[in-house]
């Protein structure tokens, strides 16, 4: 049987096939090598889907090398071709039927990459995990949530995804503030001291520093302060009582007939569900 090293004597047949392993292993080398310094000169955000595509060609070309070397190598100890291509093809599929699981997590990651349900960087939710998009991979989404722990998620797992466009939660706390101007002011200054205690208290949950939007007049004379807090999605619960009660207790030190209706919290959120199928 004519092969590629045929014509040589056994011992150069054998350094031959030695010399083609170690070749195909150091273009392996330089592949990953030119592959790691191509992606850490993409920026994440920008090349986001580019930098997975690239990973994407890297292990394929890996493959092909690998799979081409083994065939000239078991070619040239007299295995058939025909017989080798055969067997992985029958390897394949049974690999294929015991790991379908692998098979749903690359089709699912494709998905991903190709279509713009979520990027790098993005806030989302996803089977009850809320967290910045850190990669896409093949197998699994990254997520770094707001303890700053990353949360692996298998990509079949990943059916109903929210998205955070604004890659916060805007949350509004409104205090009603006395018609008289003298008592207003006192208001306002302990409800700024308040805020500023309760960032630090609450710096889990808070994305930016809070923010005073100033004091609005509605059209029938009623004012109140408006507190605008940036955090993390469903993490209010702190704002809504901790925090409420206290501007509540406080203010009532200053006017006996302050009541809890008269400090709300509400919330604007732009949120974009998308169905994997």
């Amino acid at each position: 049987m004519n092969t590629l090293f045929s014509s040589l004597s056994y011992p150069w047949r054998i350094l031959a096939i030695i010399a083609v392993a170690i070749g195909v292993h150091a273009a392996v080398i330089i592949i990953g090598k030119i592959s790691k310094r191509l992606m850490a000169a993409l920026p994440n955000r920008a090349f986001a889907k580019l930098r997975s595509i690239l990973g994407l060609l890297t292990r394929i070309s890996i493959f092909i090398l690998y799979f081409v070397a083994v065939g000239i190598v078991l070619k040239e100890f007299g295995v058939s071709l025909t017989a080798y291509l055969a067997s992985a093809s029958v390897l394949g599929l049974a690999i294929g039927f015991g790991s379908q699981g692998l098979v749903q997590d690359v089709v699912t990651g494709l998905t991903l990459i190709f279509s713009d349900l979520v990027d790098v960087d993005d806030m989302v939710e996803i089977s009850g995990h809320t967290g910045i998009v850190q990669t896409i991979g093949m197998r699994f989404l990254v997520l770094k949530n707001a303890l700053g722990a990353e949360v692996f998620l298998p990509n079949r797992t990943i059916t109903n995804v929210i998205n955070y466009p604004r890659r916060y939660v805007r949350c509004l706390v409104d205090v009603t503030l006395s018609r008289d101007s003298e008592i207003a002011d006192q208001m306002d200054a302990l409800v700024q001291s308040i805020v500023a205690d309760a960032a630090e208290q609450f710096a889990g949950l808070l994305i930016t520093e809070p923010s005073s939007e100033g004091r609005i007049k509605t059209s029938s004379g009623k004012a109140f302060l408006r507190i605008k807090f940036r955090i993390w999605p469903a993490r209010g619960a702190a704002l809504e009582t901790t925090l409420k009660q206290e501007i509540v207790q406080s203010l009532k030190k200053l006017d006996a007939a302050y009541a809890d209706w008269m400090v709300t919290v509400n919330y604007e959120v732009e949120k974009k569900l998308f169905t994997l199928n």
